[in-house]
Order: C-alpha cells, then structure tokens, then sequence
C-alpha cells in the first residue's frame, strides 16, 4: 500500500509540490539567516516526495519554539493553510481521503517543522 500511495500521491500533485519545497530550501540558504530555514524546507520536501509510510513527530524544546514561532510568522501559516485546502480537496472523493490524510499531516508539518522529526 506505501509503494501504491506514494505512487498515487507524486502523480496527483506530490512531485510538484516536493519540488517547490526544494526550491524554497535552496532560496532560504542564499543567506546565512536562512539556513536552518532551508533545511527544515528540505527535510519536508523529503516527506513531501514520499509520504506514505512515514510520520512527523516532534518534541517541544525551548530553541525550536523560538524558531517555530519565527517560521509561523514568516512562511509557516501560509502554507499550512495551503495544505489544508488541498486535503479537503482530496478529501472530497472517497478515493482521494488517503491523499488528504496526507496532506493533513504535512499542514501540520508546515506550521511546526523545527523539532519534529520524519519517522518511518
């Protein structure tokens, strides 16, 4: 089932959007500032690529609340808002519930992606 959903998931719109979070990792590392900020923007576009399988979790340490709130601030609500309208768009057939699952999961990823770690 992994393989066939992720398979599903690259051709429905995973490919893009995994592609997109490189790109914003590689403009997020033109400065130093941004680093940790591309990192976090590649470590997601890997979940992003391949879902299935794999679970975000995460522990609340006092360095990654300062810098979620930061990310929050600048790119993170955005583009939870994003992923969540695209989950309930999945989720409008019963066929496309596993993609919107996913796409909740990657909402929830975007709002707090400092400290939490992709297990699977």
């Amino acid at each position: 089932m992994r393989c066939l959903g992720n398979l599903l998931w690259l051709i429905f719109g995973g490919l893009l959007l995994g592609l997109s979070w490189a790109l914003a990792g590689l403009l997020c590392c033109i400065t130093i500032i941004g680093i940790p900020f591309g990192v976090q923007c590649f470590k997601i576009a890997g979940f992003v690529l391949a879902p299935f399988g794999k679970e975000p979790l995460g522990e609340r340490r006092a360095g990654s609340c300062l810098l979620n709130g930061l990310w929050i601030l600048l790119f993170g609500w955005e583009l939870a808002l994003v992923s969540l309208a695209v989950g309930v768009g999945y989720c409008i057939t019963i066929v496309g519930v596993p993609l919107g699952i996913q796409s909740f999961k990657l909402a929830r990823l975007a709002i707090w992606p400092f400290g939490t770690d992709i297990v699977g």
